[in-house]
C-alpha cells in the first residue's frame, strides 16, 4: 500500500519546484482588479484564487511521448485539493510519458468570491486548454493529444467542457480577445474521476471526445452522473470506459486514500486506457527520445 504522507511530501516538493503560468497576462476576465490577491493556502488545500494559472510537470525526457493532460483538483468549487488530486496526479501520468498541467481556477462557492462553476470556473479550463495548445512547442507537447482529467467538481467542469456546448461569449470587460482565444477548447480525450452532478446528462455529447470514467459505487453524489455520462455517450456512439469500484465512496483520489487494492490501482487501468485509445503512440512515427529504432 502506498504510503499517504510520502505522496503528499512528494508532490509539495514536486510543486515547489513547478513552474506556475498565469492563463491571461493581464487577469482573467472580471478578475482584473483582483489578479494580485495571494492564495490562501491551508496545509494541501489552496483558496482565494483570483489569477487562475497552470503548474506545469514535465514528463521525462526519456519517455515523454508528446501527449499532455490538463489536471483539474476538485474540492467543491470552495477550495482546491492541489495535492492529492493535482501534483499527485501529475506525477503518475509523467510515469507514463505524459506531461501535466494542474489548473488553478477560480472558486464559485469560496466566500466572497463572487465568481459562477458555469461562466467563470469552466471558462478559466477552457482557457487552459486554449492556452496548452498555444504554447505546444514550448513543452514538447501534441496540440491535438491535449486532454483534461478532473476530480469531483474539476470533473463538473470537464463536462461542462466536453460534454455541453460552449456558452456564447460575453462582455465581461473591455479587453479584445487575444489569439489564444482563437484556437479550439475542445480537448482531445477526458478523464472524469468521480465527477460531480454538474454538466451530466451532458448536452452536446455527440461531439464529446473518448471518456475515461471512475466511481465509487457507494458514492451518493457522484457515481449517478459518471454513469448517466457514460450511458449517454455510448448511446451517442462515443468511445467511453466506465470503472464502478464496489464498496468505494468518494475521494479515494489517485487511490493513496483507500485500503482496497482495486482502488489503489485504478490509475493502472487509466494508463492501460490511454495506452489502447493510442494517446501513448507519438504520432507521424517518432519515437520517444531514448527508445531505440526498431531493427528491420
Amino acid at each position: 500500500m502506498r504510503n499517504p504522507f510520502l505522496l503528499t511530501l512528494l508532490a509539495v516538493c514536486l510543486h515547489a519546484g513547478a513552474q506556475q503560468l498565469p492563463l491571461w497576462p493581464d487577469g482573467a476576465p472580471g478578475s482584473e482588479q483582483r489578479r494580485n490577491e495571494a492564495e490562501k493556502v491551508d496545509k494541501v488545500y489552496i483558496s482565494n484564487v483570483h489569477a487562475p494559472s497552470l503548474t506545469v510537470a514535465r514528463a521525462d525526457v526519456r519517455h515523454a511521448n508528446g501527449a499532455a493532460v490538463i489536471i483539474v483538483p476538485g474540492g467543491g468549487h470552495r477550495m482546491l485539493v492541489f495535492q492529492n488530486e493535482g501534483m499527485v496526479a501529475a506525477k503518475s501520468l509523467n510515469r507514463a510519458g505524459v506531461t501535466a498541467f494542474v489548473l488553478k481556477y477560480r472558486l464559485a462557492r469560496d466566500p466572497g468570491s463572487g465568481y459562477s462553476i458555469e461562466g467563470d470556473a469552466a471558462a478559466d479550463l477552457r482557457r487552459a486548454v486554449r492556452w496548452v495548445r498555444a504554447h505546444a512547442v514550448d513543452y514538447g507537447v501534441d496540440p491535438e493529444r491535449l486532454g483534461v482529467m478532473g476530480f469531483s467538481a474539476g470533473g463538473e467542469l470537464v463536462s461542462l467542457v466536453a460534454d455541453n456546448p460552449e456558452p456564447a461569449p460575453t462582455p465581461l470587460s473591455s479587453r479584445a480577445p487575444d489569439a489564444i482565444d482563437k484556437l479550439s477548447a475542445r480537448p482531445d480525450f477526458q478523464i472524469l474521476v468521480y465527477p460531480g452532478p454538474l454538466g451530466s446528462p451532458g448536452k452536446a455529447v455527440q461531439n464529446a471526445p473518448p471518456a475515461f470514467i471512475v466511481a465509487g459505487s457507494n458514492d451518493k453524489c457522484c457515481m449517478p452522473p459518471a454513469l448517466t455520462l457514460y450511458q449517454q455517450l455510448i448511446a451517442a456512439g462515443v468511445s467511453a470506459e466506465l470503472h464502478l469500484y464496489a464498496d468505494t465512496d468518494h475521494a479515494f483520489n489517485m487511490g493513496q486514500r483507500s485500503e482496497r487494492l482495486s482502488d489503489e490501482h485504478w490509475p493502472d487501468r487509466l494508463r492501460d486506457w490511454l495506452a489502447d485509445s493510442g494517446w501513448l503512440v507519438p504520432r507521424h512515427g517518432r519515437l520517444p527520445q531514448g527508445v531505440p529504432s526498431p531493427t528491420p
